[in-house]
C-alpha cells in the first residue's frame, strides 16, 4: 500500500486529531517532506529563469505544498492549492483524486487514498505510485551546480542534451554554456511498462543508452494516444545492433489530449511526458544534433571532477590520433580490445587488416580531430562513446570522415571495442 511506509506520522499531531482520520493518510506521505524539503527548494529557486517564468505553476511543487499544508494541519490551504493544481491542469487525474478525498474530510474519517473516488484498485495503485515517484524525484532535485557525470563534452552546435533517470522517472533538459551543461529544467515521464534495457521488439521496456532525436512528428498527423507530438529516437543504435538487441520505434511523446497523469512504468517503451512538457522540449531541440542519454540512474559531480573526466577522455583520443598519426602498427593496435568486433561479424585481426591498408598509403599524415563529442555510456560496463570528424592531410590529398568509437575499460586499460563511420 501507498501509505504503509509512513505510519509513524507526527505524535502532536495525531495527538490532536484522535476522534478522525481526516489527516492520517495524506499527512503520512507529507512526512517525505521536511527533511529534505528546504534542500528541494533551495535546488528550485536556483533555476533558470526561463523555467521560473513559465505561465503555468509546477506540477510536483503545487503536489508538495498540498503534503505541507496537511503535514500542518492547514486543510483549507491544501483545499485551495489542490484547485490551483486542478485549474492549472485540468486532466491531471491524481489531483482530482485528491481533491476528492479533501472533500471527504470536511464530512467524515477517510482511511484509504482515493475514498473519494469510485475507481479501480488498479487504477489506485497506479495514481499512488505517480504521486509517490513525483514528490520522491522532486525532492531529490539534483544540485544545478553539479553535472550529470555522462555528459562529458558537447559540440558547440549541440544547444542542448536530455538525461533521463529511469529510478527517478525524471528527465533532465541541459543547455549547452559555453561548453559545460547547466539544468535548464526537469520533468516527470513513463517508460517502459516492465522497466528498462530493452533487448527485443514487443519486451515493453525503454532502452538503455545514448541517442539521437530524428525527426519530428506532429500531432495533427498522429493518433490522439501520442499528444501534440512525438520525436523518434535512432534505436537501435550502432552499440545495440553489436550486442544483439532489436526492436523500434522508440520516441519521446506526449499523452492523450484527456490525460495527464501516468504512472511511472506505463509506456510499451517510449519515454512519455506531459503534453505540455513535450511542447517546451520539442520547441527547444535540433533533430539530429541533440543527444538523449537514457540511463537507470543519473551520477552527478562537481565541475573539478567533471573537467578531469572531460580531460581524461580528450588525452584518451588524442592520443589514439598520434598512435594514428604515427603509421606504427604496433601502437596503433594497441589502442584495440581482443573483444573487438565489427557490425559485419569481423574480429580485430580481420577488421584491423583492412583498416590498415588505408593509413599505410599515407604520406607523411597530419590528423586533426574536429566536433568532438564524449558520453559515459548507461549500462553495467564503462563504456565512453566518443564520436568525431577526423580529417587527414596526406601530401596533397585532404579527407574527412565522420567516426564513432565505443572505448570500454578492460582491467584498468581503456581500449577500443567498436569504431564505425557515422
Amino acid at each position: 500500500m501507498f501509505f504503509s511506509a509512513f505510519k509513524h506520522t507526527s505524535t502532536k499531531l495525531l495527538a490532536a486529531k484522535k476522534h478522525s482520520c481526516a489527516f492520517t493518510l495524506l499527512s503520512c506521505l507529507a512526512t517525505l517532506l521536511p527533511a529534505s524539503m528546504v534542500e528541494a527548494k533551495t535546488h528550485a529557486s536556483k533555476a533558470s529563469a526561463s523555467e521560473m517564468s513559465s505561465d503555468s505553476p509546477n506540477p510536483d511543487t503545487l503536489l508538495i505544498e498540498v503534503y505541507q499544508n496537511l503535514s500542518n494541519n492547514k486543510l483549507q490551504a491544501a483545499q485551495e492549492k489542490v484547485d490551483q493544481l486542478i485549474g492549472a491542469y485540468p486532466h491531471f487525474q491524481l489531483a482530482h483524486l485528491i481533491r476528492g478525498d479533501l472533500l471527504m474530510m470536511h464530512a467524515r474519517p477517510v482511511t484509504s487514498f482515493g475514498a473519494g473516488a469510485n475507481a479501480q484498485a488498479d487504477k489506485l495503485k497506479e495514481m499512488r505510485d505517480e504521486a509517490a515517484m513525483r514528490i520522491k524525484s522532486y525532492r531529490e532535485r539534483p544540485n544545478p551546480a553539479l553535472i550529470p557525470k555522462m555528459v562529458l563534452q558537447l559540440r558547440d552546435d549541440q544547444k542542448q542534451v536530455l538525461v533521463v533517470d529511469a529510478n527517478k522517472s525524471r528527465l533532465y533538459l541541459y543547455e549547452n554554456v559555453g561548453g559545460q551543461p547547466k539544468l535548464l529544467s526537469d520533468h516527470y515521464i513513463s517508460h517502459g511498462r516492465f522497466g528498462i534495457n530493452k533487448f527485443k521488439e514487443g519486451d515493453q521496456k525503454t532502452p538503455l543508452g545514448v541517442y539521437y532525436i530524428t525527426s519530428r512528428l506532429s500531432g495533427g498527423k498522429l493518433p490522439d494516444f501520442y499528444g501534440p507530438g512525438a520525436l523518434p529516437l535512432n534505436y537501435p543504435n550502432e552499440w545495440d545492433k553489436i550486442n544483439g538487441r532489436s526492436g523500434s520505434g522508440i520516441w519521446l511523446h506526449g499523452m492523450p489530449s484527456a490525460n495527464f497523469s501516468r504512472p511511472p512504468l506505463a509506456s510499451d517503451g517510449c519515454v512519455v511526458l506531459t503534453n505540455p512538457d513535450f511542447l517546451k522540449i520539442s520547441a527547444l531541440v535540433d533533430i539530429g544534433k541533440t543527444p538523449v542519454i537514457i540511463s537507470d540512474q543519473v551520477e552527478f559531480e562537481n565541475q573539478a571532477k567533471w573537467l578531469a573526466d572531460r580531460q581524461f577522455a580528450a588525452k584518451l583520443l588524442d592520443d589514439w590520433r598520434l598512435d594514428i598519426e604515427s603509421k606504427n602498427a604496433n601502437r596503433i593496435f594497441a589502442n584495440y580490445s581482443r573483444n573487438f568486433k565489427s557490425l559485419q561479424g569481423e574480429d580485430l585481426n580481420a577488421w584491423f587488416s583492412k583498416q590498415r591498408q588505408n593509413w599505410e598509403a599515407w604520406t607523411n599524415p597530419v590528423i586533426q580531430l574536429k566536433n568532438v563529442t564524449h558520453f559515459r555510456y548507461p549500462g553495467k560496463d564503462e563504456i565512453i562513446v566518443s564520436t568525431f570528424t577526423q580529417e587527414t592531410q596526406s601530401g596533397k590529398i585532404k579527407t574527412s570522415v565522420r567516426k564513432r568509437q565505443y572505448w570500454l575499460k578492460e582491467s584498468n586499460k581503456w581500449r577500443i571495442v567498436y569504431e564505425t563511420t557515422v
